[in-house]
């Protein structure tokens, strides 16, 4: 059964967001997928921006009373606890240095939390929030935007069914063309992304790879990677020691070879962003610039192409189907199943309902945990002269 906008929870739960205001690339996109389901989310409060005067005006635009957009994210913690309709889950669509410290008072205020990728610098962070959420009873999701188109789903159902075989080669690629030119005045938004500081140890590695990295352990939550080489390159020396070009190789523990292109700098590419897996029988194939597409191609057969929301589609995959067949789905839908999935996720685990979240398949954590993994060895290998390490 498709979706049609009915609830999923018993009530829409108290969001809000930390960032995400008028001059966030990022803040539309999370509002969009969190109220795409009105029956999910209701924002009710923000601290939107580091000027509170631009983050108050944002906020009264896009809805929110103006006694509750605050000029910072403590003030927003403290001042919400103490009402009876104070909030019980926040975003944070802010730079990545700040994540871990937002997420980790957000927790001890007794929130659950969606956070923007790469989720923390290293995975001891990563691992300290983990057992913080997991003593405060609380979910952390990671807001993987791509993840939620449909399509993944069915490359999953696929594989696990046996319809390519053995896995034999992982083809991954996730690049454009947007900073192939030395900028002469950045964006603010552009300017974080090449500062270690605020970035962390490395920029498209971490902004873009981490996607599709996730994407793959979805399609493939069986395949593990046993090691990798990574070679990384700064075309623009002042993006120097951040990366805008890598090349990754991956032996998997079954033998399985793999490849990661990630770039900004594929100059004229508008859209690089693409899956392909090997089988010993078949493969399947798919473009972020078609989302309602698969390509499925047998050994010696005619190349067939899957087409979103059919009745020969895998129940998983459809299950997350919103407008049906020849209409146009694309990301803000992707955005808002995982939105939906986060809310199921939060009112399960408010619940105790162990066995929705077993069976939940949506980013938390662990796969936030698995995206700062993969940055971690990456760098580690390719700081050591593009180098095979292993996979830790």
């Amino acid at each position: 059964m498709m979706l049609n906008g009915e609830k999923k929870i018993a009530r829409p739960l108290r969001w809000a967001m930390v960032g995400g205001g008028r001059l966030g690339q990022v803040g539309y996109k999370h509002r969009t997928g969190a109220l795409r389901d009105n029956t999910a989310f209701q924002l009710v409060a923000g601290a939107f921006d580091i000027d509170p005067e631009r983050g108050r005006d944002f906020g009264v635009n896009i809805g929110v009373a103006e006694n509750r957009c605050y000029d910072d994210y403590k003030t927003m913690f403290g001042e919400e606890a103490a009402r009876e309709d104070g909030i019980e889950v926040i975003s944070i669509a802010t730079p990545n240095g700040t994540h871990y410290e937002i997420c980790k008072a957000a927790l001890e205020a007794g929130l659950h939390v969606i956070c923007e990728k790469p989720l923390f610098f290293t995975t001891d962070e990563v691992r300290e929030i983990k057992s913080l959420a997991e003593e405060k009873g609380k979910i952390v999701g990671v807001t993987y935007g791509f993840s939620g188109n449909q399509m993944l789903l069915q490359m999953r159902a696929m594989i696990e069914q046996g319809k390519i075989g053995d896995i034999r080669v992982v083809d991954l690629q996730y690049t454009h063309g947007f900073n192939a030119l030395e900028e002469e005045k950045p964006s603010d938004a552009q300017k974080w992304r090449v500062d270690p500081k605020i970035a962390g140890p490395s920029f498209v590695l971490g902004d873009l790879s981490t996607h599709t990295y996730y994407m793959s352990q979805l399609i493939m939550p069986n395949m593990k990677i046993k090691e990798l080489l990574c070679d990384r390159q700064s075309f623009i020396k002042s993006r120097a020691p951040l990366e805008d070009n890598a090349h990754v190789l991956m032996h998997y523990e079954n033998g399985a070879v793999g490849t990661m292109w990630t770039s900004s700098i594929n100059a004229g590419c508008m859209d690089g962003h693409r899956i392909r897996i090997v089988g010993s029988k078949a493969s399947l194939e798919w473009w972020d610039s078609k989302p309602g597409e698969l390509t499925y191609e047998v050994q010696g057969e005619p190349i067939q192409t899957l087409i979103r929301a059919m009745p020969y589609l895998d129940e998983s995959c459809n299950a997350d189907e919103r407008l049906g067949a020849l209409h146009v789905e694309g990301l803000s839908d992707s955005w808002a199943n995982i939105y939906l999935k986060f809310a199921v996720a939060i009112d399960a685990k408010s619940r105790g309902d162990e066995e929705t979240l077993k069976n939940l398949v949506y980013p938390d954590i662990d796969a936030g945990l698995e995206g700062v993994r993969w940055i971690e060895n990456c760098v580690r290998s390719a700081e050591n002269g593009a180098v095979w390490v292993n996979f830790e």
